[in-house]
């Protein structure tokens, strides 16, 4: 499949909401993602198709950039095309993104129990450097995962 990488609008804020709903147990709200459409340090980005068949969004992903920072926010693909390697080629923009601001690292928090991202993360050099114990809810552990960027 051929994905398409663009900045997010307005305009597609119902696709991302309805992807996070289908995602998460705690999803953002449309709020949430507005707000971080107008925050000059915040990115999302989103896949598409380029097949020009429909124009519904594959996936999202929501970023920092900040001082030599990318810190990874959000990252959700609708279920019907997961394992299809969107969600490695939104986190392959976001990782060339930061090496051209020229970040030093790029951070993330994932749920412990979720074993295909983790395994996403670590096909990209991803490393497991903590645990935040409770961080989504009672139980709920995340672990903080860094990719250090060279910068030759």
């Amino acid at each position: 499949m051929r994905i398409k990488i663009r900045d997010a609008a307005n305009g597609d804020l119902a696709q991302i909401v309805e992807i996070e709903r289908l995602s998460f147990d705690n999803p953002w709200s449309r709020d949430s993602f507005l707000r971080e459409l107008s925050l000059p340090f915040s990115r999302t980005t989103v896949a598409m198709t380029t097949n020009g068949a429909n124009d519904s969004i594959l996936g999202y992903l929501c970023r920092w950039l900040v001082a030599d920072e990318c810190h990874v926010l959000n990252v959700a693909v609708r279920p019907t095309a997961r394992r299809m390697g969107v969600g490695m080629r939104l986190m392959e923009h976001a990782i060339e993104e930061a090496k051209r601001e020229n970040a030093r690292f790029v951070t993330l928090e994932v749920r412990r129990s979720n074993l295909a991202a983790r395994s996403l993360y670590r096909n990209l050099n991803f490393e497991e450097r903590r645990l935040r114990k409770n961080y989504y809810g009672s139980g709920d552990d995340a672990i903080v995962m860094e990719l250090r960027l060279d910068r030759r």
